[in-house]
């Protein structure tokens, strides 16, 4: 049970609060105003840096909290590369007006969002430069020297180096248990159609086994029976022709029961459809059915679930959307996917290998994929399927 609960902890909550817990124990000094302002009257520096460091630190926590609710999303990059740019430099100004290592210790509470917010390379070089950058604040403490300074930083670096590869390890954990997720609700909604098309072929190998043996003995039964009640005599006559009329009724049963299997052999998607999406909990997809959604053919029912698998695996990786709308249509002797994103788009779009096996397998139908994108203006695709053999 306990390790049960410890696999349940959400890793972005988890390292959201204790970024917190450091950003709020790095601005305990600050209860000690009085002090502070008795420490700046000594150095005679002026009042006016307390009130400053103040201010920073604020506006620091404002701005951690702001990149904190959205980590993990892959949205609005830009924006949160500028904010990461304010926070070191708001490190640095408190640095500078504290005259002490807490903006160090702030940029170590920064190193945690470096590998959320960039390529791996990129990251480590952003950790070494901003920590670097705290030397000029080092050195102009009194009796420091360029040394010490440069001493200082490297100090500071081993602490950030520590709970930056922290964070890009939970990073790393949290991606692979969304992928473990995901490919498990794609087993899913493919075992659901292969029980799906199991269950079509076990009723149509009944309803060949009712028509040739059942109906054969049948028909053989009720013509000798006819030929039977033109040789016997009264009263055999009469319950041999009420036994041809049961043969009869019979027959007309079997052939009945054949006929209603043979019309329900439509593959559901439904469920399989359904089950496919349960697994994607960072995106809202909003799926809308036909009602009583299925295809005869279980090669096409196999292609209308590896388009919708990899129109959703694109998002994830790709759009940075938070919802998705995921539409399915018959008409016309086709089925038609119409599926759009609120991601940020693309104004070069290069189709990877999914995309080319959606179309691939789109074009082994007969059918035909569209899509349109445009820089922030997300990712619609278009896809139709002939439900029969096109020429």
């Amino acid at each position: 049970m306990r390790a049960m609960q410890i696999a349940q902890i959400n890793h972005i909550r988890l390292m959201r609060y204790a970024g917190l817990f450091t950003y709020v124990s790095a601005g305990m000094p600050l209860l000690r105003y009085e002090s502070l302002v008795n420490e700046l009257i000594a150095d005679q520096r002026p009042l006016w840096h307390l009130s400053a460091w103040v201010i920073c630190y604020a506006a620091f926590g404002v701005v951690f909290w702001l990149l904190l609710l959205k980590l993990g999303s892959r949205r609005f990059v830009p924006l949160k590369l500028a904010l990461l740019v304010v926070l070191v430099t708001l490190a640095v100004a408190i640095g500078w007006y504290s005259q002490s290592g807490l903006s160090a210790m702030l940029l170590v509470v920064q190193s945690m969002l470096l590998p959320w917010l960039m390529p791996l390379r990129v990251a480590l070089i952003c950790m070494v430069a901003q920590n670097y950058v705290l030397v000029p604040v080092f050195a102009s403490n009194p009796g420091w020297t360029i040394g010490d300074a440069i001493l200082q930083s490297s100090l500071y670096l081993g602490i950030s180096a520590l709970v930056f590869f922290t964070s890009l390890i939970a990073k790393q954990q949290g991606e692979a248990r969304e992928e473990q997720r995901r490919l498990n609700s794609e087993l899913r909604a493919t075992r659901a159609l292969l029980a799906e098309s199991s269950r079509i072929a076990e009723r149509l190998r009944i309803a060949r086994e009712l028509h040739d043996l059942v109906g054969h003995h049948l028909t053989a039964l009720s013509l000798n029976l006819e030929v039977a009640s033109h040789l016997v005599q009264q009263p055999a006559q009469e319950h041999v022709r009420k036994a041809q009329s049961v043969a009869k009724l019979l027959l007309g049963d079997v052939r009945e029961v054949v006929s209603q299997m043979r019309d329900d052999d439509r593959i559901d998607l439904t469920q399989a459809l359904n089950t496919l999406i349960e697994g994607v909990p960072q995106l809202d997809i909003r799926l809308e059915l036909p009602p009583r959604f299925g295809v005869d053919d279980p090669h096409r029912a196999q292609v209308l679930l590896r388009c919708a698998q990899e129109i959703i695996t694109n998002t994830v990786r790709h759009s940075g959307a938070r919802s998705l709308w995921l539409r399915f249509e018959q008409k016309d002797g086709e089925i038609a996917i119409h599926a759009r994103d609120d991601g940020r788009g693309s104004d070069n779009l290069r189709p990877g290998n999914g995309l080319a096996g959606m179309r691939e397998r789109l074009a082994q139908f007969g059918g035909r994929l569209d899509i349109t994108t445009a820089r922030d203006r997300g990712f619609t695709l278009d896809a139709w399927l002939p439900l029969e053999t096109t020429a």
